[in-house]
């Protein structure tokens, strides 16, 4: 519930503290005292327009501060929450008007978007006004309240969660079907080019190795005559192996009559000849690694060839084509398993359309029989607000071809407010103050059932007798056991009905021309004066007084007969300080 209100310089206020308990508390005055500024002062700190003349002349920017005390597991922290907000203790909303135009939004003194704020301030406030447009005459809200009244958020939430699975089947579908068509435009050519790689078997790193065996073979010409006169060299008629072994054996037979004198020398001489024949070894084998024939080459070549025809062919360098050919591979079987795959999501899809249409259709009858409820219960509520020859109409339109992820259902609230009259949407036909009968009516089928923790009503006694008033009166003590509500209202019957009473007023500046406008929380005998006022009107005389006093009792003993009854919910924290 709303537990505090901090208005700073706008319009005519400059300075109001205001705590709010729970139950029913009215706001009084005369015309022009200021009402309409702090609705509107309220308003702002939800996310509401904004406008630089709402600040106080003279000053540079106005604020105004709504702190709010409500559950852990209330949809406003958790939406505040989505939006990274410390969500810790009270909800403050905080909004700064500039006298630029320019605002600054805040929510437990943490920036945020005004929409942030206003989704925020939406869920935890319901305004109702003679020419409110939104909240409870909004026809995008009609469904979600037949659902609230009826208790099928359960059912709603089966069909939204079957519509999503539908949705995405199809999604999965369509991509799926895009995907095999495209291969099934290219399966022509996949198997011809499958079928010329798998013949072509091209092996990782065949072209390096070809390449540089068709050089070794065009080379190997050029290099025949040196590699002969290498091994002529080393191991032919002008080698000197056979000099060298010579010496060598000499040196072996005189190593016995000098010493070690010539080991030295015979272990070179030994290194020598082993040395050169290794390289006569590493020189035939480089001859026979040199030897080919024309048709080697030309083998070679005509590979290499192919190999590069293909690389150009496909895109792709040649070291590339074992995989391209596996890619292909794959795709032309994906061919088979994408039909199979397609098989079975259309299967899956089947299943989930007939899903939702089951959950959609069972969502559908009983929104129609909720309906029917819904309007009787308002139409019990509406005679006693002189509105007994008015009908309350939920009209429920089912299109089956819709497919909405919310039913098959749009719902709209209608009215017709006289007998023989075109019944249309209610906030076509209805006047301001029959608008806010049909809206209070609503409200009181619904207190339990959904609604804001704080609900605002603004005159919606306007234009009404004495009984209808009082009807009124009844109706916001109502809810007020289970909601917190606020009513502006010019109906003493309505004051009488409430548990706190809050006077706006405009006073002068001390030692200004100015005015400010002041609220201030009555104690009970002004109270009573001011519902004399509210009867008797500039002059309050006695018998208004005593009228005044047989209207708090009266209510007194009507609450006090109501609390004799099983407790409703309340909500949020007492006491008060103006």
């Amino acid at each position: 519930m709303l537990a505090e209100l901090l208005i700073r310089d706008i319009v005519l206020i400059d300075r109001l503290d205001l705590r709010f308990p729970a139950g029913l508390s009215v706001l009084t005055g005369e015309t022009g005292a200021g009402k309409s500024i702090l609705l509107d002062a309220f308003s702002l700190a939800l996310g509401g327009r904004g406008d630089g003349s709402l600040v106080r002349h003279g000053e540079a920017r106005g604020q105004v501060t709504a702190v709010f005390d409500v559950p852990a597991d209330h949809p406003a922290r958790t939406i505040a929450g989505a939006a990274d907000i410390d969500i810790d203790g009270d909800l403050i909303l905080r909004r700064i008007q500039f006298a630029d135009g320019r605002t600054r939004a805040l929510v437990n003194d943490q920036p945020v978007s005004v929409q942030a704020l206003r989704a925020i301030g939406a869920a935890l406030v319901e305004i109702h006004g003679q020419h409110d447009d939104r909240a409870m005459v909004d026809p995008a809200t009609h469904r979600d309240i037949l659902d609230a009244y009826a208790g099928l958020q359960h059912d709603a939430r089966d069909v939204a969660e079957s519509s999503r699975r539908v949705r995405e089947l199809r999604a999965d579908l369509a991509a799926q079907e895009a995907q095999l068509e495209s291969i099934r435009r290219e399966a022509e050519y996949l198997a011809h080019a499958h079928a010329e790689l798998t013949e072509l078997d091209p092996q990782p790193g065949e072209e390096e190795s070809l390449t540089e065996r068709r050089q070794m073979m065009m080379q190997s010409e050029k290099i025949a005559t040196d590699l002969a006169d290498a091994l002529e060299t080393v191991g032919g008629n002008a080698s000197p192996v056979p000099a060298i072994a010579a010496v060598m054996r000499k040196f072996e037979r005189r190593a016995g009559q000098l010493g070690t004198l010539l080991d030295p020398s015979i272990a070179a001489l030994n290194s020598v000849l082993l040395a050169l024949d290794e390289a006569r070894d590493a020189v035939e084998e480089a001859i026979r690694a040199t030897e080919f024939d024309q048709g080697e080459l030309e083998r070679t070549e005509d590979r290499l060839f192919k190999l590069r025809a293909a690389s150009r062919k496909y895109s792709v360098p040649a070291d590339e084509l074992p995989g391209l050919r596996e890619r292909f591979a794959a795709d032309l079987a994906a061919i088979d398993a994408g039909e199979e795959q397609l098989t079975a999501l259309r299967k899956q899809l089947a299943e989930a359309d007939r899903a939702y249409t089951a959950a959609a259709q069972r969502l559908s009858e009983r929104r129609h029989s909720a309906a029917a409820s819904l309007d009787g219960a308002v139409a019990r509520e509406l005679a006693p607000l002189k509105l007994e020859r008015a009908r309350f109409i939920t009209k429920v339109e089912t299109d089956p071809a819709s497919r909405d992820p919310a039913g098959y259902d749009r719902v709209e609230f209608w009215a017709q407010t006289n007998p023989g009259t075109r019944a249309g949407p209610v906030m076509k036909v209805a006047s301001g103050g029959e608008l806010s009968r049909f809206i209070l009516a609503l409200k009181v089928v619904l207190a339990d059932r959904g609604s804001a923790p704080t609900l605002v009503f603004d005159e919606v006694d306007t234009g009404v007798g004495g009984a209808v008033s009082d009807a009124i009166g009844q109706r916001l003590a109502r809810l007020a056991e289970g909601v917190q509500v606020m009513a502006v209202t010019h109906a003493p019957q309505v004051a009488a009905r409430a548990s706190n009473h809050f006077l706006i007023a405009k006073e002068p500046v001390p030692e200004t021309e100015r005015v400010a406008t002041r609220v201030a929380a009555l104690a009970p005998t002004h109270r009573r004066e001011e519902i004399a006022r509210m009867l008797a009107g500039a002059s309050v005389t006695d018998e208004a007084r005593a009228a005044a006093h047989r209207l708090i009792e009266a209510a007194a003993a009507a609450a006090a007969s109501s609390a004799a009854a099983p407790p409703k919910r309340r909500v949020g924290r007492a006491g008060l300080s103006g």
